[in-house]
């Protein structure tokens, strides 16, 4: 009987670690695009500064669970996109972005699909991803 009680908890340890939240893309635009284009996936891009507040709160707090991971990892390739630097400043061009944060879900192509503004929580971000 020790032995199961041990082995379920050490299979429930296991559980944890593999539980996590969205997998952001690390690359450019374009390999991003390509990527979704091979996998049959939409874009979703988190448009954020270094300053915005609600971006933080978003990151640490939302994108890191579960199952907003599981949705968002299955149906996207997820990019983070600062949009003060590097190619962030012509996607923010792009897409008119006007504020921070900027959710886009756009197409493989770039085509954009739905554009929200402000903070989301988990229920809000399942709820745009099922859409």
């Amino acid at each position: 009987m020790k032995k199961i009680v041990i082995l379920g908890f050490i299979l429930l340890m296991g559980m944890s670690v593999c539980a996590q939240g969205i997998e952001f893309f690390e690359g450019t635009f374009a390999e991003a695009q390509t990527k979704a284009k091979a996998e049959g996936k939409e874009l979703f891009m988190d448009f954020y500064t270094s300053w915005c507040a609600p971006c933080k709160v978003m990151s640490k707090k939302y994108f890191v669970m579960e199952s907003v991971g599981s949705i968002y990892n299955k149906k996207y390739v997820c990019i983070k996109v600062d949009g003060e630097k590097g190619e962030g400043i012509e996607l923010v061009k792009k897409y008119e972005v006007k504020a921070y944060p900027t959710l886009i879900y756009a197409k493989a192509d770039g085509t954009l699909i739905e554009k929200t503004e402000g903070l989301k929580t988990d229920t809000d971000l399942i709820n745009l991803a099922k859409k």
